[in-house]
């Protein structure tokens, strides 16, 4: 449906970026009406991901201007007339991901890598004050009061699920248990190395464990996270420096580890995870980095060490089959989600949560969208 033909109806405060690398400002937009399929819903939580701050930054292509945030639980306010499945009053988690079910990749069985499955983000949304189009970020935007979104793209949160942990499910977490769990495959008894301790990463050391590794290794520059990334499994913690791949070597007996997972996705981090990587390994690429940022490998190296490189999208999940296994998870104490939260706030601090990130602080800040304020 045209923007013309759009109703807009719904006055909400939402935190939008208009130009990269701009701040972003909290302003009041319009959400377009509820279609036959839609839900509108209430933001109850919604985690500050490092991809918004790639959106933000313009590392990742984003129509502008835009509402960013991706990874939320939150309360449905409306359903429209075709929906069937989720009424008033539900607790849902937001996709970012929403699988067609018929392009390639949904046929074989691969919806995390949907050929429309981010296809909204080119879709207006919402409208300004001056009736300019708005757009979702990553098909969200839940750095906002209230979004609209396809039915298909929620999730149903059972009862005995928190709100935090929830929307920490929406990205984080998936992403990096799935890494492990999924796009990996790790074994039984296999040594792993994690290399960025943000929410992904930390996720990925949880999913180590819950692999069954047998020694997992966290790589991070900050120390400070050295303490959490313990308490979340992790057997040593290691500072990225000049002398990271010698102290890797040492703990593996020269060998090198039989999984590594990169959780920034820098051409350096790239490489280095690699270059970690025992013979016959696997590097798994799960930080998403910049077009013009080239990882370079000669020919020698890649038939002599016989490594697997894969890239990880999304933790490889598929939400309506997979989430019941990590509410699981959370129910029998196997994830400790709560831990990961080191910050909460409101829409007004948004950016600032994007600036600590940038600096390498923290882990993951909640924002409770609803009822902030306005302001810059």
């Amino acid at each position: 449906m045209s923007q013309a033909t759009q109703n807009y109806t719904t006055d909400v405060l939402a935190a939008v970026v208009r130009a990269p690398g701009d701040p972003m400002r909290v302003e009041r937009i319009r959400l377009r009406d509820v279609g036959p399929s839609d839900i509108r819903v209430r933001i109850d939580a919604t985690g500050v991901c490092h991809s918004d701050l790639s959106l933000a930054r313009g590392v990742l292509a984003q129509p502008l201007p835009a509402v960013l945030g991706h990874e939320a639980c939150g309360t449905v306010l409306e359903a429209g007339a075709e929906v069937t499945d989720l009424a008033e009053g539900d607790r849902v988690i937001l996709l970012w991901i929403t699988p067609c079910g018929t392009c390639a990749f949904c046929l074989l069985g691969e919806s995390h890598l949907c050929a429309n499955g981010s296809a909204r983000t080119q879709d207006p949304y919402a409208i300004d004050e001056h009736g300019s189009p708005v757009y979702p970020g990553l098909t969200v935007g839940s750095f906002a009061e209230q979004t609209v979104v396809p039915a298909t793209a929620a999730v149903k949160v059972p009862d005995d699920i928190s709100t935090g942990d929830a929307a920490l499910l929406g990205c984080a977490v998936t992403t990096g248990v799935g890494a492990v769990t999924k796009t990996a495959a790790v074994t039984q008894g296999s040594s792993v190395l994690v290399i960025g301790l943000g929410g992904v990463g930390l996720a990925a050391v949880q999913g180590a464990r819950l692999a069954g590794a047998s020694t997992v290794i966290a790589v991070d520059r900050n120390s400070d996270k050295a303490e959490l990334a313990a308490k979340l499994g992790a057997d040593h913690f290691v500072v990225a420096d000049e002398n990271t791949k010698k102290a890797i070597k040492d703990l593996t007996g020269k060998l090198g580890v039989d999984y590594a997972f990169d959780c920034v996705g820098s051409a350096r981090t790239i490489r280095d995870a690699w270059s970690m990587t025992r013979r016959g390994g696997t590097a798994c690429i799960v930080g998403i980095g910049g077009k013009d940022d080239t990882v370079t490998f000669n020919a020698l190296e890649l038939f002599h060490h016989a490594r697997t490189l894969v890239g990880c999208v999304a933790g490889s999940l598929n939400a309506h089959t997979d989430l019941p296994h990590y509410f699981d998870h959370v129910r029998q104490g196997k994830l400790d989600l709560s831990a990961m939260v080191t910050g909460s706030g409101t829409l007004l601090d948004v950016e600032p949560a994007l600036k600590e990130m940038a600096a390498g602080r923290g882990i993951r800040t909640l924002i409770a969208p609803d009822g902030a304020g306005s302001g810059t």
